[in-house]
């Protein structure tokens, strides 16, 4: 069972219907003994990162999710879910993040060339630079969908996906049991099921 947080941001109910697309059971849940309960966990998110980060702090489910995460179990960050994995975000002030994986959330247009639209909206391949348990079905220059102003930055040995936006951003992490997509899966076709399919399989470390 995979536990999708409900924290009042998202689009929860395509990436349930994602996961019952492949056969995988979830549940929608801001109940923390279903959270504790279930084999693996993902963060879904939309908006800005610091009305994010307050929502889970206000609610406690943050530090669920951090506690299991430091448990060993699958946690899967998509878009703003992912960039809520690192130490801060610099979106509109700077904010603290859930500090489970290296690196801060910086502006997209800091990097990219002043042609480029922001957001970056559109499907981008994936450049693949280490293994990753989530990306085993994915191939070098596979397209994934993209919808974003904000780019995960220094992310030292977590990097494991960058896509060419005029700049290399990055597209997926993975560090032990915590794996994020600043794409978003449950809009990518197949590919994106192949990488539901793939943290499906994941099991606590």
């Amino acid at each position: 069972m995979t536990a999708i947080i409900d924290y009042g941001v998202g689009n929860l109910f395509s990436l349930a219907s994602s996961l019952r697309a492949i056969g995988a059971e979830s549940v929608v849940t801001n109940d923390p003994e279903k959270i504790r309960s279930s084999d693996r966990i993902i963060l879904p998110g939309v908006g800005a990162f610091g009305d994010a980060a307050d929502k889970l702090a206000e609610t406690g489910l943050g530090e669920i999710v951090r506690e299991q995460a430091r448990a060993g179990k699958p946690l899967l960050g998509i878009c703003l879910g992912m960039q809520l994995l690192f130490e801060k975000s610099f979106e509109f002030g700077e904010h603290e993040g859930l500090g489970l994986l290296k690196g801060s959330v910086r502006p997209i247009s800091e990097v990219i060339p002043s042609e480029y639209k922001i957001p970056h909206i559109g499907w981008n391949a994936l450049q693949i630079l280490k293994d990753s348990p989530v990306l085993r079905y994915v191939r070098n220059g596979d397209y994934v969908y993209f919808v974003h102003s904000y780019h995960a930055t220094g992310c030292g040995g977590s990097l494991a996906a960058v896509t060419d936006y005029g700049a290399e951003l990055c597209a997926a992490v993975s560090e032990n049991n915590v794996f994020g997509c600043q794409f978003h899966p449950e809009k990518s076709g197949e590919v994106g099921l192949s990488i539901l399919r793939a943290f499906n399989e994941v099991k606590t470390c």
